[in-house]
C-alpha cells in the first residue's frame, strides 16, 4: 500500500510539474502584457509536433531537435505573435476584448495549422526527453519559477518589468521600453508552452485537438495563483496533480462510483470552477471598449444580399447541400453571442455548452429517455429543449452580475469546459443517442427550409431586444455600466435577461445542428 501511494504521489508530481510550467508561462506573459493567453496549449502542441517531426521523420538527434525546437521555435512563435498580432493592437488601444478574441484566434490558426500539416490523427511515437520520472517536469518548473522570481526581485529588467506591471503608460514616459518587455514575456511564455508541450507528448495524446484543450484546463493554476504569484501557481499546481493521482485508488460501490471517477479525471476543471467562480476575480476592467454610443447605419442592399446567399443552397445538390444545411444552425448559435456580447457588452465563452446542451436535451427528450418526460416529436422536443436550457443561462449569468473583462471571460470559460467534462463526455449522458429530423422534414431541402424559418424567428427576437426600451438600456449598460445603474437601469436583471435569453438561442442553434 505504501509502495502504490508513492507511485500514484511521483505520478501526480509528473502531472503537476507540467501543470505548474503551464502556470508559470501564462503569469508572466500575464503580467508583461495583459494578456492571458488562449493559444498556450496550442504553442505547446505545436512544439510537441515539431520535435516529434524532426526526430521520427527527419531522424535528427534528439539533443539537437530538442535545442532548436525550444530555444528557437518555441520562442520563435512567442516572437512573431507579439510582432504580428499584439503589438499592433496594443498599439490601437488594447482593449482586454480585442486581445482576448485575438488569443482565440490564434488558438484556432494553430490547431487548424497543425491538422492541415500532420493531419488529424493521433501520434504514438513523440520522443520523450527524459525518464518517466517526474524530476524533469519538477525541476523545471521550480527552477524557472526561482530564476524567473531573481529576475523580477533583483535585475533592472525586473524593475522594468514590475513598472510596467503596475503603469504601462506610466512607464512608458519614464524611458522603459515597453515593447521589449512585452516581446521578452511572450518568448518566455512560448518557450515554457514548448516545454510542456514537449515533456507531455509522450505521455498523453499527441494530436491538434487533445493537447491544446488538455493544456488550457490547467489555467486554473494561473487563476488561484491571482495571475501573479509563481510560487503559489507551482505549489497549486503539484497539489492538485497529487490529489487527482491519489483519488484513482478509490473505487466506491453504487452510483457513486462514476462521480468520483469523473471527479478524479478532472480534477484541474473542479479547480478552474472553483478559481474562476469562487475567487476575487482577475482583471477588473471591462472587457469591451465604449463603442455602442451610436448605432451603425445597415448598408444600402445588405438585407437583400443575405436573404439572396441564404436562399441559393435551396439550388444546391449532394454534399454542396448537405453541408449548407449546417449553416442556419451555426447562425442562430452566433446570434446568441450578438445577445450577450454584442447587445449586453458581456463576453461569454460559453455559448457553445449551451448549444451542446441544447442538442442533448433534443435528442433525450425525442428518444423518451429525459427524466419525467415522455418521448416528444422531433420539433415539440426542440422547442422543451429550448426551455429547459434557457433558464441554465444563469450558470454564466449569475457570476457576471459581479464579474468584468477577464474575471467574467474566464468564469464562463469554466463554465464550459465543466460542461464539456461533466456532460458531454459522460456515457451516462451520450451513450446509443441518435436524432433524426422531423417528420415531414427528412431532406436536405426540406429541412433547410424549416432552419431558415427558425433563423427568421431568432433574427426578429434579436432585433426586438435592440428596439424599445430594453434596447435603450442594454446600449446604456454596455456603454457604461455604472452609469447606467446610477440612472435608475436594472442592470442586474439586464445581465441575466441576455445570458439567459443568449442560452436559449444556442440551445436552439445546437438543437437544429444535431438534428
Amino acid at each position: 500500500m505504501a509502495s502504490l501511494s508513492y507511485d500514484l504521489t511521483l505520478a501526480g508530481l509528473s502531472v503537476g510539474g507540467a501543470a505548474a510550467l503551464t502556470g508559470i508561462g501564462l503569469i508572466v506573459t500575464y503580467r508583461a502584457t495583459g494578456v492571458l493567453n488562449f493559444a498556450h496549449g496550442a504553442i505547446a502542441m505545436v512544439c510537441a509536433y515539431v520535435l516529434r517531426h524532426l526526430t521520427a521523420e527527419w531522424h535528427w538527434p534528439l539533443p539537437l531537435a530538442a535545442a532548436l525546437t525550444l530555444l528557437v521555435v518555441a520562442p520563435g512563435i512567442g516572437l512573431l505573435l507579439d510582432r504580428a498580432v499584439f503589438r499592433p493592437l496594443a498599439v490601437l488601444g488594447g482593449d482586454p476584448a480585442q486581445t482576448l478574441v485575438a488569443s482565440i484566434g490564434v488558438f484556432v490558426l494553430l490547431v487548424g495549422g497543425a491538422a492541415l500539416v500532420w493531419g488529424p490523427g493521433a501520434r504514438a511515437d513523440a520522443p520523450a526527453l527524459g525518464s518517466a520520472d517526474p524530476w524533469v517536469p519538477l525541476g523545471a518548473a521550480v527552477a524557472l519559477a526561482a530564476a524567473v522570481g531573481a529576475v523580477t526581485r533583483w535585475t533592472r529588467f525586473g524593475g522594468a518589468l514590475r513598472a510596467v506591471v503596475d503603469n504601462r503608460g506610466l512607464a512608458v514616459l519614464s524611458g522603459v521600453d515597453a515593447d521589449r518587455i512585452a516581446a521578452a514575456g511572450w518568448a518566455f511564455g512560448s518557450f515554457t508552452a514548448g516545454l510542456t508541450g514537449v515533456l507531455l507528448a509522450p505521455f498523453v495524446r499527441l494530436d491538434p485537438y487533445g493537447m491544446p484543450l488538455l493544456v488550457m484546463e490547467v489555467v486554473a493554476v494561473a487563476v488561484a495563483a491571482g495571475m501573479r504569484s509563481l510560487p503559489v501557481a507551482v505549489a497549486v499546481a503539484l497539489g492538485l496533480g497529487v490529489a487527482q493521482s491519489q483519488l484513482t485508488r478509490l473505487h466506491p460501490s453504487g452510483r457513486l462510483e462514476q462521480l468520483v471517477q469523473t471527479a478524479g479525471a478532472n480534477l484541474f476543471v473542479i479547480a478552474l470552477l472553483v478559481a474562476a467562480l469562487a475567487l476575487p476575480g482577475i482583471g477588473s476592467r471591462d472587457a469591451l471598449p465604449r463603442t455602442a454610443t451610436a448605432r451603425v447605419p445597415t448598408p444600402p442592399g445588405a438585407w437583400i444580399v443575405t436573404g439572396v446567399l441564404f436562399l441559393l443552397p435551396l439550388g444546391f445538390a449532394g454534399t454542396d447541400l448537405t453541408t449548407s444545411v449546417q449553416v442556419p444552425a451555426l447562425a442562430v448559435i452566433l446570434l446568441s453571442l450578438v445577445i450577450v456580447t454584442g447587445r449586453g457588452g458581456q463576453i461569454s465563452l460559453g455559448q457553445a455548452a449551451y448549444a451542446g446542451l441544447g442538442a442533448l436535451f433534443t435528442a433525450l427528450l425525442a428518444a423518451g429517455r429525459f427524466p419525467g418526460l415522455p418521448a416528444l416529436p422531433h420539433l415539440a422536443a426542440l422547442a422543451v429543449a429550448v426551455l429547459l436550457v434557457a433558464p441554465l443561462g444563469l450558470l454564466t449569468g449569475w457570476p457576471a452580475i459581479s464579474r468584468h473583462g477577464l474575471a467574467l471571460a474566464l468564469a464562463t470559460f469554466a463554465v464550459g469546459v465543466g460542461v464539456s467534462r461533466f456532460v458531454f463526455t459522460q456515457p451516462y449522458a451520450t451513450s446509443g443517442l441518435s436524432l433524426d429530423r422531423p417528420a415531414g422534414f427528412g431532406g436536405d431541402r426540406a429541412y433547410y427550409v424549416l432552419e431558415l424559418v427558425l433563423l427568421s424567428g431568432a433574427l426578429l427576437l434579436v432585433g426586438a431586444l435592440r428596439r424599445g426600451r430594453t434596447g435603450r438600456a442594454l446600449a446604456a449598460m454596455r456603454d457604461h455600466e455604472a452609469g447606467a445603474a446610477a440612472a435608475g437601469v436594472p442592470v442586474r436583471a439586464l445581465k441575466l435577461t441576455a445570458f439567459v435569453t443568449g442560452a436559449a438561442l444556442a440551445g436552439l442553434g445546437g438543437g437544429m445542428l444535431a438534428m
